[in-house]
């Protein structure tokens, strides 16, 4: 008798081309996903003209998941790696791969989206160059407005969703400074994670702990995206780093997201239709104690459902395409909220139709991305800025996820 089994590669073949396949279109989503918020009514950079509030439940079946996924296939590849390398020369090579590009981000790619911001909400009539050079380097904290009574200032530099990038240099080196200590902890933790987690536990304990966390913690420390003081995201996201740092060698837990993927696919339809309905409600002791739970059911089933049916479908696939988009998507990652930005930005005075001008938008951020990336890689000092690898010719692009030459980076 055949089993799911069957569809996965290889031990041998020492590769995860799903979580390859998981983190392409996870940076993906994030272009359309940012996009997106040019025209729902929350707040953003920038805002197109057009409000469509029919979006906003697409933007909400990603909202809970769609970084969370990227923190877990982050640290399955900061587990390959590790197989590579001794743990003071990972946090080395680590360090220079993200910090470098966050400095460069910080400096260069992301002022344009400060600069568009406060033309936009704070009427500044000055060109880029003086905003850059005379508050944007010089640490101005002036540009403030009031907004539902209260003062909210633009803080000047930043790293607007380079965040990404600094919360996983910083769960990268705690993990590498626990490693030093006791470098035989994910050997020891990957079989105890999988004894914890047999059958349907895989399911409802992690969301039951993102369901916790969503109650006890997230009420009193919102999200930051500062570092400091920001204990929901650093317990969610430092989670589900570990949780793919542990899991990504195993094979059970493999196994077992790919056996629950329609159960956890189910689940996850039901706890974001529960969502939705629990938004529509008054707010009340019920909507306390509920809603973080279904919304620790949505997050962690989503997850599951996406690993268990990249391992299904996607464990096999390879080609050009893929090691083309597993060494450029950083890059992308990089520069495309910029782009988006600045095409909504350059547009507003057209007054498109929504439709026409985030069609355009998308095209300008795609077309920006991949020029960014093809000039970059080719000119050897842009390469680390833009976090791509050094060029290796005839060896596999280092941010492959496999155990024998795994990913340098995983953001």
């Amino acid at each position: 008798m055949r089993t799911q089994t069957d569809h996965s590669p290889p031990q041998s073949a020492g590769r995860r081309l799903d979580l390859d396949w998981i983190r392409i279109g996870a940076f993906g989503l994030l272009i359309l996903y940012h996009t997106g918020m040019l025209y729902v009514s929350w707040d953003f950079h920038v805002k197109s003209a057009d409000r469509l509030r029919e979006l906003e439940p697409l933007m909400l079946l990603l909202n809970p998941w769609r970084m969370a996924l990227l923190f877990l296939v982050s640290g399955a590849a900061t587990r390959f790696m590790l197989g590579k390398y001794e743990v003071g020369a990972f946090a080395r090579r680590r360090s220079a791969r993200l910090l470098i590009p966050l400095a460069f981000g910080m400096l260069v790619v992301v002022p344009p989206q400060s600069w568009a911001e406060i033309v936009e909400k704070l009427g500044f009539s000055g060109g880029y160059l003086d905003f850059w050079f005379g508050h944007y380097l010089a640490f101005d904290q002036s540009f403030c407005r009031i907004e539902n009574g209260r003062q909210v200032c633009i803080i000047l530099p930043t790293w607007n969703h380079l965040w990404f990038v600094a919360y996983l240099w910083l769960y990268t080196m705690v993990l590498a400074g626990l490693l030093a200590l006791a470098p035989t902890l994910a050997a020891r933790a990957e079989p105890l994670l999988e004894r914890a987690l047999p059958g349907l536990l895989l399911l409802t304990a992690p969301a039951l702990l993102l369901g916790l966390n969503r109650f006890l913690i997230f009420p009193a420390a919102p999200p930051t995206y500062i570092v400091v003081g920001d204990r929901y995201q650093h317990a969610l996201y430092g989670f589900c780093f570990l949780f793919g740092f542990l899991a990504a060698r195993s094979q059970a837990l493999a196994e077992r997201t790919e056996r629950l993927r329609w159960l956890a696919l189910a689940l996850a339809a039901m706890a974001f239709l529960a969502t939705l309905w629990l938004r529509a409600q008054p707010q009340g002791e019920f909507q306390r104690l509920v809603r973080p739970f279904v919304y620790g059911l949505d997050q962690w089933c989503w997850i599951v459902a996406i690993l268990g049916f990249a391992r299904r479908h996607l464990s096999r696939r390879d080609g050009p395409v893929r090691r083309y988009l597993v060494e450029a998507v950083f890059c992308w990652y990089i520069v495309h909220q910029t782009a988006i930005i600045l095409a909504a930005h350059w547009l507003k005075p057209l007054a498109l139709p929504a439709g026409q001008e985030a069609a355009l938008v998308i095209a300008i951020t795609a077309l920006s991305c991949a020029a960014t990336y093809e000039i970059a890689r080719r000119v050897g000092w842009l390469r680390p800025l833009f976090g791509i690898a050094a060029d290796q010719r005839g060896r596999l692009p280092a941010s492959s996820l496999q155990p024998s030459n795994a990913s340098a980076t995983s953001s």
